[in-house]
């Protein structure tokens, strides 16, 4: 058995979105952390949470399994033990990031949508025990993936690569297993989130024609609409770009269930399902790096932020000078 070949149009994006992604995210983490964003707290702990599983999802799915297995094919990192690993440690940093997008999205429909609710819910221990539960949950569900890899074959008694063993495929057990497990992540996640969605939508237009009438047609501005514009437009852009970058995944996930085929008829770089199934593989790592570049463009005090930062070892350097 031969591993695919990857593009040479893919081994070179990797490096660029590893490279990307790992700085970008860090710096996203240092300036939410300050807390001088303007956002509140229970959102600024949702978006932390966010940046961090991005970041995770960099090192695990870019760096260690996709960057690993294309330059460093004979290195540790393809030991059986190791590609386990990894592969495991993919599978929950992604679920982590995905679910914690839901969350984020769950909170401010609550926000926006059911001021009752809101007290009780958009909280800051609220925020931590649902980001707590989704990190130990999406670790927790995918730990049964290291039981079904079995070396792809044995040097000098060394277990090289991993390979599904066939129970995987015959055993009800797994297969109800990898149902839920598509189902769970993206097909509920991208559903929840387009129906949150159009949901506040909904609201915010029945909202918006219900205080123009109390606050009338003058030239005045609504001090709350205007509060509340960032957060909408935050979460309007980390969702929509959400189900963006996971349609081609739900749309292959789908065909291959329409049609029967499995995710590989080939073994060329330029076999149609190989691309297919890379495209999405790195739209995936791409929605881990663009949500800091969403806080920039969306959020005012974030970019004001971050080009502090930015500008801090110039300003030390100059003022050490002088």
């Amino acid at each position: 058995m031969h591993e695919p070949v990857i593009a040479p149009f893919f081994a070179i994006c990797y490096p660029l979105l590893a490279v990307i992604g790992a700085l970008a995210n860090s710096l996203a983490i240092v300036v939410l952390c300050q807390r001088k964003c303007g956002l509140s707290l229970c959102i600024t702990f949702y978006l932390v949470a966010i940046t961090i599983a991005d970041f995770l999802v960099i090192m695990a799915g870019c760096v260690l399994n996709r960057i690993g297995g294309i330059y460093f094919r004979n290195s540790v990192l393809s030991t059986t033990p190791a590609c386990t690993v990894t592969s495991v440690m993919v599978y929950a940093t992604r679920d982590g990031s995905v679910w914690l997008t839901v969350a984020f999205t769950i909170d401010r429909f609550v926000a926006i949508s059911c001021q009752k609710l809101k007290i009780r819910y958009c909280t800051k221990k609220t925020a931590t025990l649902v980001i707590g539960m989704i990190c130990s949950l999406s670790c927790v569900k995918n730990v049964p993936f290291c039981l079904v890899s079995q070396p792809l074959y044995i040097v000098d008694g060394v277990p090289w690569f991993c390979d599904i063993k066939p129970i995987y495929y015959t055993s009800s057990f797994w297969k109800v297993y990898d149902k839920l497990d598509q189902i769970l992540t993206p097909l509920l996640p991208f559903l929840l989130i387009l129906l949150l969605n159009t949901l506040t939508v909904i609201h915010i237009l029945e909202a918006n024609r219900a205080r123009k009438r109390l606050w009338g047609e003058g030239d005045r501005a609504d001090p709350e609409m205007a509060n509340r514009k960032r957060s909408i437009v935050l979460l309007f852009a980390i969702s929509i770009s959400f189900l963006l970058l996971w349609s081609t995944y739900v749309g292959r996930y789908l065909y291959v269930q329409l049609v029967g085929e499995g995710y590989f008829n080939g073994l060329e770089s330029s076999d149609p399902d190989i691309i297919l199934q890379e495209t999405t593989n790195m739209l995936q790592i791409l929605s881990s790096c663009n949500n800091v570049f969403i806080y920039v463009v969306s959020q005012t005090k974030f970019r004001e932020e971050m080009k502090k930062l930015l500008m801090c070892p110039f300003t030390t350097i100059t003022n050490f000078t002088w």
